[in-house]
């Protein structure tokens, strides 16, 4: 199974590919669109929403995790961050891809083991449970890999849950 994770973001929205055969993972690819802003909105979210589709085509992605917005303080940050998720939803739905969301919290738990783990922790983590020889880089590409682990686990606890339930 070709699993993609996305860290969707207007600014920096990381991608990441991972393949995963019974309990291994292993990185295909990964990567970070970058938007220029100076660009009009629409431009940059059709820069997202066209490389997200191309990478799902290349390394035909059939599940996703991607990150929930994160709202904090900047209402304003947030509702970009919301803008360019909704258009890698839009990639994903297009594509038919299945979707898992996961809170920030439940990424870093489910590669780190704790909820509010840094991102030195979250590159490091990364790097050793898919067997990388460096860090991933940007963090964005860190945390789209983080999001795609995530799924990769959450499904198959519910599927434990499911069987012994």
């Amino acid at each position: 199974m070709i699993i993609l994770g996305v860290d969707p973001g207007l600014a920096n929205t990381g991608w990441g590919v991972v393949e995963q055969s019974g309990s291994r993972l292993r990185c295909l690819a990964y990567g970070c669109v970058s938007t220029d802003p100076s660009e009009a909105l629409p431009a940059r979210l059709a820069v997202i929403h066209e490389t997200l589709v191309k990478v799902i085509e290349r390394y035909d992605a059939s599940e996703c995790g991607i990150e929930s917005v994160y709202f904090g303080t900047n209402a304003r940050s947030a509702l970009a961050t919301g803008q360019a998720r909704g258009v890698a939803l839009l990639a994903l739905a297009e594509k038919g891809l299945a979707l898992g969301e996961y809170s920030p919290a439940q990424i870093k738990g489910a590669v780190v083991g704790v909820g509010d783990a840094d991102k030195r922790q979250i590159g490091y983590m990364v790097r050793v449970l898919l067997g990388l020889d460096h860090e991933p880089a940007p963090d964005h590409a860190a945390d789209a890999l983080a999001a795609a682990i995530c799924h990769a686990h959450m499904k198959s606890t519910r599927r434990l849950r499911e069987v012994a339930g």
